[in-house]
């Protein structure tokens, strides 16, 4: 079932921060296939391993362009944590500045395509625009208890942006 499809969307800054996760690189193909729900299901499983770990009840997933030819993406599958000590074997430590994110929450039932297309026309009605900071497209927020491969996920959606001027603006 279908529910009608409505995603507010706000402005929100969230201060640097560090998170520690697993690295996946691969086509939009490979990620569509499931590669990124593997390792989200391998960082749900060793989760343990990991300390300091700011909230344990959010997965963060965040997505880099940075593959030559725009063929394909960096994504990691992270827990935010308070400081980098130990990184378990196997996974990295991601760095993300402070940045300002056009957010939403996309709710079970919805299509995940119309509340992508619903942000990024949100972003251009308010005139703004993204902001790729060290090549970071978005992120994502997902419940760490909700299954990788389900078929109605709910999750938030975080665009990095910034403010669109131009010479009227300046006049």
């Amino acid at each position: 079932m279908t529910i009608k499809q409505k995603n507010d969307a706000v402005l929100i800054t969230k201060e640097a921060f560090h998170a520690i996760g697993i690295k996946w690189e691969g086509t939009f193909a490979e990620a569509g296939e499931g590669g990124i729900r593997e390792i989200q299901i391998e960082l749900q499983k060793r989760l343990k391993e990991i300390s300091g770990i700011v909230d344990p009840e959010i997965m963060l997933g965040l997505s880099y362009h940075a593959i030559p030819g725009g063929n394909g993406f960096t994504h990691y599958a992270a827990v935010e944590v308070e400081k980098v000590e130990k990184i378990p074997s196997g996974m990295v430590s991601i760095f993300v500045p402070t940045l300002t994110y056009a957010t939403c929450k996309h709710y079970k039932g919805q299509s995940i395509e119309s509340s992508y297309n619903n942000i990024y026309n949100w972003i251009s009605s308010e005139r703004l625009k993204e902001n790729y900071v060290d090549h970071l497209t978005h992120f994502e927020k997902y419940p760490m208890n909700q299954h990788p491969y389900s078929t109605d996920p709910e999750f938030t959606i975080m665009i990095p942006v910034t403010r669109y001027y131009n010479a009227i603006d300046i006049c």
